[in-house]
């Protein structure tokens, strides 16, 4: 935990109380603050009363008293209308911030000159974190990862100006983040997305710009120019005088990094020189992460890391769980784990990266189905279809993909790793990429990939995929 002393002494108002919201207030207790939370969810609540974090009805505090209200990610600040408690907060002229505010400032007061990595961006955010923490591990650094990733960044090992701190940021965190300011900063792409929350893509984009506009002097932000909106973004930071590496995975750079086929290139000073190739690397597969690799080695540069290290860093990257994830072979069939796929667009990334694929699809279905998909169907030799979705991906396939309805996803595994085995084609690919919620069967994404692992995990004759 990373005590939080920058309010001790005074009463905190708290509002949410998942995950991170747990993770504040106690990291807020332990560093001599007074807080007093609440949550619209009574069973949240009483469990947070029960670990001894105080709590009481928000609605009838005195607000003069209160130094700030710290507020969960999930709580909605501006759209589609603030919640009660921002209202009230707002009213009486109290500062609103998150758990990302509350570690920047405690990292300002107590270890400024611990390195920290902020990472955003619509896709690939997750990615680019746990690629960027495992080349800082590789070399050998004191890394710590958290965030919107999946741990709470205050349950992060206690600052030291040694360690580095590798966080991933969602717009809702940065809206709440006023003083974000990271040793480097990364902006990896903007597309629509959370329009619920943040009301038009300009707003949404203005949030997540904030991130590598809080780059101090002497650190570093990190911008991918491949869509309008962060190309405009990097100008504007350029402009204010901050250091901006700018990445491209679709077209050579004067200045910045960029993608010459396989290979990771940078372009500084009138010249260039590679650091790193990505060939052969399968938890890498695909231009996104290229994209995703290039903005964790722009990071690791700025960090010191010479080419040496980030390529054995890269070669050595397992990939992320229920992205691209090589669960193994049965032979020459490669099963990959592709959960958190939900959507079309996320599927595609996928579809792309393989030639001979029996696609294991369905779930709870997306408006808009596969059918954007369907420059993607010459590559898949048989789908097998899971869950609710099963009737209206198979209308879609029809006289296009051969498929099976398989219902549940043990008989999809089973069948599709049979068939697989039986085609003899030299480089068969099982992937589950449902392009589906997975809540008609599973309570999320992860515990599908999980399931999925399982089951292959259970076939005879898996091995584990050779990597570099």
């Amino acid at each position: 935990m990373i005590p939080v002393t920058t309010f001790a002494g005074r009463k905190v108002a708290l509002f949410g109380l998942g995950g991170s919201g747990l993770a504040s207030a106690s990291a807020l207790l332990a560093g001599g603050a007074d807080v007093i939370a609440s949550d619209d969810g009574a069973e949240r609540v009483a469990h947070a009363r029960s670990a001894g974090i105080p709590t009481a009805d928000l609605r009838t505090i005195d607000w003069s008293r209160i130094a700030a209200l710290v507020l969960a990610p999930g709580v909605p600040l501006t759209h589609p209308q603030p919640h009660w408690i921002v209202k009230a907060a707002q009213a009486a002229g109290v500062e609103i911030i998150g758990d990302i505010e509350l570690f920047c400032r405690e990292r300002r007061a107590r270890a400024p000159a611990a390195p920290l990595v902020a990472i955003t961006g619509t896709n690939g955010k997750s990615t680019t974190t746990a690629l960027t923490a495992h080349l800082l591990r590789h070399a050998r650094r004191d890394v710590q990862m958290g965030g919107n990733i999946g741990t709470a960044v205050l349950s992060l090992e206690p600052l030291h100006a040694q360690r580095n701190y590798v966080v991933e940021c969602s717009s809702y965190q940065i809206d709440l983040a006023p003083t974000l300011d990271p040793a480097v900063g990364i902006l990896i792409n903007l597309s629509e997305d959370h329009l619920d929350r943040h009301g038009t893509l300009q707003h949404y984009g203005e949030v997540k710009e904030r991130l590598v506009a809080g780059v101090p002097d002497g650190g570093t932000a990190v911008i991918g120019v491949d869509d309008e909106f962060c190309a405009a973004a990097a100008e504007r930071v350029a402009r204010s005088g901050k250091r901006v590496v700018r990445i491209s995975v679709q077209r050579p750079l004067r200045d910045g990094i960029y993608m010459d086929g396989d290979q990771i290139t940078l372009a500084e000073n009138g010249g260039t020189r590679a650091i790193a190739l990505l060939t052969g690397i399968g938890s890498l597969r695909g231009r996104h992460n290229a994209q995703n690799a290039a903005c964790a080695t722009a990071a690791a540069l700025a960090l010191g890391l010479d080419a040496r290290t980030i390529q054995e860093g890269l070669w050595s990257f397992p990939g992320l769980a229920h992205r691209m994830e090589q669960i193994g072979k049965i032979g020459n069939v490669l099963f990959v784990n592709d959960s958190k796929a939900t959507n079309a667009d996320s599927s595609a990334q996928a579809l792309v990266c393989f030639e001979n694929i029996f696609w294991i699809a369905g779930g709870k279905p997306k408006t808009g189905g596969i059918g954007p998909l369907e420059k993607f169907f010459p590559r898949i030799r048989k789908a097998f279809l899971i869950g609710e979705a099963s009737d209206e991906f198979a209308a879609t396939l029809e006289g296009k993909v051969p498929y099976e309805k398989a219902g549940t996803l043990d008989r999809a595994v089973e069948a599709a790793a049979r068939e697989a085995a039986a085609s003899r084609l030299a480089d068969p690919v099982v992937l589950l990429s449902p392009a589906c919620a997975s809540f008609d069967q599973y309570r999320n994404f992860e515990v599908r990939g999980d399931a999925f692992r399982a089951l292959v995990k259970a076939l005879p004759g898996l091995e584990p995929v050779a990597g570099k």
